[in-house]
């Protein structure tokens, strides 16, 4: 039986556990990689009605990259509000308010992310938002999507006043006299979320539909989505999906998560890890796992740490869910065949979070997870292996939190943290994302900073962070293609060897070690695209 594609030039498979596996050319029929070898060999197989792919001088062909973490319905919306990321001072983030406030109409919310109260010098408040926007119903995720800063209005319409206890694993940060300050510190911010009407299912596959193809640009073929960043207790998002796919409008292959709130729907409709969400989505459109929150973040002085923040002796973060509660809902959702993964970036909430998931490992078909594991104690590094966990770290979250690791865990943020080298070192499945929305979902960044352990935005007197933790570049690319698919334990997932999904992105040169080199990894941009045996994009 004749070949469909048959594409020679130098060809990366990632065959076997190291080196790029280097071969001539691929076979590809049915979607999958049929044969890789050498391009005299897979000639014999080809007919004239085979599509030949030939490889320009100095390019390579490697596997297409699936993110490990990226939340697909949240950052396609977040795509359509305020970006306050780019905000350096609090006057211009209210200019922003100010501007949409006029652009929607009343009483519509008004939402966006990406402030940073470190990056302005104090927290923001809701007075400072009734100055420029009064009376209107305002929600602003932190930079790391862990904290709200809400107007006046909002507060009120959640009955947040000076008499409202802080909800279990939450913080209202508060005046003098005890009345709100305007922001909401983790499952405080819940309070004013939950209010918040939910888009119309037609609003969020629209924004999909378009932000997936955004995504193939960057040469991301598929994604681990931990869930929606609202409350979505029957699962909405994976119905949005399921039309896509169905109607064959979703490009990428998606492995769509479930929060705590969609669990009792997830096991009522038999949903298990690695099943397709409708019928005739096997490989395109899958269950993923159950997400779960150990602690906060970094940027909120939330994570849960084992020792205190420096300087501030009384001050060890927080769990945002009680350890004895991450365990009993990772045992019942493996009972229902569905693996979890926990949110855990402070020493102490992966030490739980480990303990908590390891009795589910043996339980479940993909591996359980921990997300973002920002500061990992020496001791537990070993443990992802002996416990069959994975490690899904975003590396590109270093490169906004490097000063403030320093400055808030000191010796320990660099012999401790952001610690891939020595988690690979002890065998850990480890497998690369980049959190979109909470950064921005191009892949590159990440992969070259995990390499140069430094990203360009630094000062030129600021030191790389860890050098012991860097990756080698054959590792950064192996962790974003090979990783996340050992997270489901599919032994031919992000490689390019017979029995693969055919999906390839091709770059314009060689991984090639050197600052300079990888550096320029950083603005790579793949000229073509391939899922599934089909060209989807190319330049």
């Amino acid at each position: 039986m004749p070949l469909d594609t048959l594409v020679t030039g130098r060809i990366a498979t990632f065959a076997g556990d190291a080196g790029f596996g280097w071969v001539e050319a691929i076979g590809i029929r049915d979607g999958t990689v049929a044969f890789a070898g050498s391009a005299i060999d897979l000639e014999t197989r080809a007919d004239p009605h085979t599509r030949r792919i030939e490889l320009e001088p100095g390019e390579i062909a490697i596997s297409g990259i699936t993110d490990g973490h990226l939340h697909l319905a949240g950052a396609a919306l977040a795509a359509g509000e305020i970006d306050l990321g780019g905000a350096s001072t609090l006057a211009a983030a209210l200019e922003l308010v100010a501007g949409a406030a006029a652009r929607i109409p009343a009483p519509g919310w008004i939402e966006g992310s990406g402030w940073d109260q470190r990056r302005w010098g104090a927290w923001p408040t809701a007075d400072a938002l009734e100055r420029v926007a009064p009376g209107r119903l305002i929600a602003l995720r932190s930079a790391d999507h862990h904290s709200v800063w809400a107007s006046q209005a909002a507060l009120g319409a959640a009955g947040i006043d000076a008499s409202t206890a802080d909800p279990e694993g939450g913080v209202i940060r508060r005046a003098s006299d005890g009345s709100p300050e305007g922001v909401l510190l983790e499952n405080a911010g819940g309070l004013v979320e939950d209010l918040i009407p939910p888009p119309e299912p037609e609003a969020i596959a629209r924004a999909v539909r378009t932000y997936a193809r955004e995504l193939l640009a960057f040469g991301i073929v598929g994604v681990h989505d931990p869930g929606s960043l609202a409350m979505d207790p029957t699962n909405r998002a994976h119905a949005v999906y399921v039309g896509l796919a169905e109607a064959d409008d979703l490009p990428i292959r998606v492995h769509a998560c479930i929060r705590a709130d969609g669990l009792d729907h997830a096991i009522a409709d038999g949903r298990r890890s690695g099943i397709a969400l409708a019928p005739g989505t096997d490989g395109r459109l899958e269950m993923g796992w159950l997400k779960l929150f150990a602690d906060g973040t970094l940027g909120s002085q939330t994570a849960a740490l084992l020792d205190p923040i420096e300087g501030a002796e009384a001050s060890r973060g927080l769990f945002t869910t009680p350890p004895e509660e991450l365990a009993s809902l990772s045992r019942r959702a493996a009972d229902a065949g569905i693996a979890t993964m926990i949110h855990a970036i402070g020493d102490a909430a992966v030490r739980e979070a480990l303990t908590a998931l390891a009795p589910t490992a043996a339980a479940v078909s993909f591996m359980p997870r921990l997300e973002h594991v920002q500061l990992c104690h020496p001791e537990d590094r070993p443990r992802f292996k002996a416990l069959g966990i994975a490690a899904s770290v975003q590396p590109v979250h270093l490169r906004a939190d490097a000063a403030k690791a320093r400055r808030d865990w000191g010796a320990r943020a660099e012999s401790a943290g952001y610690a891939w080298r020595s988690l690979l070192d002890t065998g850990a499945v480890v497998a690369f994302g980049t959190d979109a929305p909470v950064e921005p979902a191009d892949p590159w960044p990440g992969i070259a900073l995990s390499v140069l352990r430094r990203d360009p935005s630094w000062s030129g007197n600021v030191p790389p962070f860890g050098s012991d933790e860097a990756l080698s570049l054959e590792q950064a690319l192996r962790a974003a293609t090979v990783g996340p698919a050992s997270t489901r334990r599919d032994r031919f997932g992000g490689r390019l060897v017979p029995g693969s999904q055919a999906d390839l992105i091709v770059l314009p040169e060689a991984p090639r070690e050197g600052p300079e080199r990888v550096a320029a990894f950083a603005e790579v941009r793949p000229r073509l695209v391939m899922v599934g045996g089909e060209v989807e994009i190319e330049r």
